[in-house]
Order: structure tokens, then C-alpha cells, then sequence
């Protein structure tokens, strides 16, 4: 069995795959990493395991988890199964490079846009040919009530919730008009502007507000929450021959 580990800025989620099919996620606490990887490690047979870390973790707890596993480091020493044509690949995030791993395992020779909707909102494409051309970053739904909150002195921190109508008719049902009718309708823009560039376009959106979201808006959608793990995933098979 092979362990994947996603280290978001607050959050880990894993996965245990048995051969190519998940049998367990779980989602944590970044601050309790190593006691959680130690439970799944004994709870499953685990031959392997790989690690993004988007917010970096101490090299102590690095080390230790290196230690409890044999630990592959997504970084830009792995072989990827795309060609990267990002003008600065060196700063591409560990969490982009695994996305578009997916989109190439999953829907191979096709024209794909993933949408990543997690802390920030990420635009990654890759087209028919498997190069990856770039995209946007943009900010996540929690981030913009927040800023609204921080960056005025009266307007209050919202909790994310659904819009029935987008004319807002008090401070509330205001800022969740802006805050969701806008990355909806900025969602469904870009989508629009790759649609009419690049034909035949698959539309993957991922990320812990994925769900919410693809209620929301108005295009067809793949809804995926487990594309970024199915990635890392992927890597970690393709390098295997590199042992």
C-alpha cells in the first residue's frame, strides 16, 4: 500500500491507496502530523509514501517522518509525466505539478483546466499534446471574507454560505453576494475565455470548496475532491523506477 500526505498551510489530508484504488482519507490538524502518520502507518501495510508540503513543516519533523516511512520529497528532482512550459518552473508549487499530473492520468490527450479551490484559487491547464502552459492564482473564498473584514473597520467575518438572490438587502446578504457572486461569476469567466481558445475543454474542480462552488455555478463541470491526491499518486508510481 502506498501513503499520500498533502500539507496545506493549516491542514493535512492523506490517502492510502491499495494499488490504484483509495481505501482511506483522512484530514487533519497540521500541528498533529506526525502522531496522525504514525496511526495510519500502523494501521495499513504501507510500502511507500510521498509528501507535498505546500506549508512547509520543520526539517524536525521531516526527518522524523522519513524515519516512521519509506518518504519521497515532491520536488523538482521527480519526474513528471508532462512537459512543463511555465517560464519559471522552479516556482511552480508542489501542489500545481500535481494536479496536472492528474489531469494527464486521468483524462490523457484532452484539453483540461483544473480549478483548485482550496486557500487560494488555482487555474492550471494542459493541453492535448500534455504541456502544461500555466494559468492564474487567485483568492479563496475564505481569504476575501477575511480581507473585507480586515481591511475595513465596520464590515463584519462571514462565515461562507449560499446566495439565493444577488441583489444583497442588508451589510450580510451583501458581502456574501460579492464574496460568492463574484468568484462565481470569475470561475465561470475564465472558464469561458480557455472555451473559446481552446476547443473540446475538460473542466476538473477540486480543492475543499469544490462542492459548494459547483453548486454554484453555471458550467458543466468534473467535481473531483480527491484530484490533487490521485496526483501525487501518480508521481510516486512514476518514479518508482528511479530505486
Amino acid at each position: 500500500m502506498y501513503l499520500i500526505i498533502d500539507v496545506g498551510n493549516t491542514r493535512v489530508k492523506t490517502a492510502v491507496f491499495e494499488e490504484d484504488t483509495i481505501v482511506n482519507v483522512e484530514v487533519f490538524d497540521k500541528s498533529k502530523i506526525i502522531t496522525e502518520i504514525e496511526n495510519i502507518i500502523l494501521k495499513y501495510n504501507i510500502e511507500e509514501a510521498i509528501i507535498s508540503s505546500v506549508a512547509s513543516l520543520s526539517l524536525k519533523k521531516l526527518k522524523i517522518l522519513h524515519e516512521l516511512v519509506n518518504l519521497k520529497e515532491l520536488t523538482k528532482d521527480l519526474k513528471v509525466p508532462f512537459k512543463n512550459l511555465y517560464k519559471t518552473p522552479n516556482t511552480l508549487g508542489a501542489d500545481r505539478v500535481a494536479l496536472v499530473t492528474s489531469a494527464v492520468k486521468n483524462f490523457p490527450n484532452k484539453n483540461v483546466l483544473v480549478i483548485d479551490a482550496g486557500t487560494c484559487i488555482t487555474f492550471d491547464f494542459k493541453n492535448k499534446k500534455e504541456e502544461y502552459l500555466g494559468g492564474a492564482i487567485s483568492l479563496g473564498v475564505n481569504m476575501r471574507y477575511k480581507a473585507l473584514h480586515t481591511f475595513t473597520s465596520k464590515l463584519p467575518f462571514l462565515e461562507m454560505e449560499g446566495i439565493e438572490n444577488f441583489i444583497g438587502n442588508d451589510t450580510n446578504t451583501s458581502i456574501h453576494s460579492g464574496v460568492i457572486n463574484g468568484i462565481c461569476k470569475e470561475i465561470d469567466g475564465v472558464i469561458r475565455q480557455y472555451k473559446e481558445k481552446f476547443k473540446d475543454l475538460t473542466v476538473v474542480l477540486t480543492g475543499g470548496d469544490a462542492n459548494f462552488l459547483a453548486k454554484q455555478l453555471k458550467n458543466t463541470i468534473f467535481v473531483s475532491p480527491n484530484f490533487i491526491l490521485e496526483g501525487l499518486f501518480t508521481i510516486l508510481i512514476y518514479n518508482k523506477t528511479d530505486d
